[in-house]
């Protein structure tokens, strides 16, 4: 079952190679043919530990429930704007870097604290689903999406 179980391996990291978005061990192992969710998991932990001993530009990354391969950093941000990174505005990504960093954070303190055109701003980073919006009385409160942890790899 080892030959098989490399072979399984090798599955998994295509699948993660050609797919651009993450993925859980459920999905992965219906992409593969495998069952079981606990046997994808250590596939998924090998592959993670083979990567780490390359050294190399790429990872298998986890987030939340899900993996992902993505280039390390500091290669990400020498290469990003060959992956068709999506345009922010200097403003938007400013903003963007306020809302990880205090996450949840209110939308009436982003106004006060870098004025009205953030309004702008968040309207932008929301159509580029990077952060969310939920209604909180008069206000919004505002935190990140999954897009935006798999892009920066968080």
């Amino acid at each position: 079952m080892a030959e098989g179980n490399e072979e399984y391996k090798r599955l998994i990291e295509a699948a993660l190679f050609v797919t651009s978005k993450a993925m859980s061990a459920s999905e992965l192992g219906q992409a593969v043919g495998i069952a079981s969710v606990g046997a994808v998991g250590s596939l998924l932990d090998d592959l993670i530990s083979e990567y780490e001993a390359r050294q190399g530009a790429l990872g298998i990354f986890r987030i939340g429930d899900k993996y992902i391969m993505s280039v390390k950093e500091p290669y990400a941000g020498k290469v990003n704007q060959l992956a068709g990174a999506p345009d922010l505005s200097r403003g938007a990504l400013r903003i963007l870097a306020f809302v990880s960093k205090n996450e949840p954070v209110m939308q009436s303190s982003i106004v006060k604290t870098f004025g009205s055109a953030s309004y702008d701003y968040i309207h932008e980073l929301q159509e580029k689903d990077f952060i969310r919006a939920q209604k909180t009385g008069r206000t919004k409160k505002l935190d990140t999406t999954e897009k935006f942890k798999e892009y920066f790899n968080f």
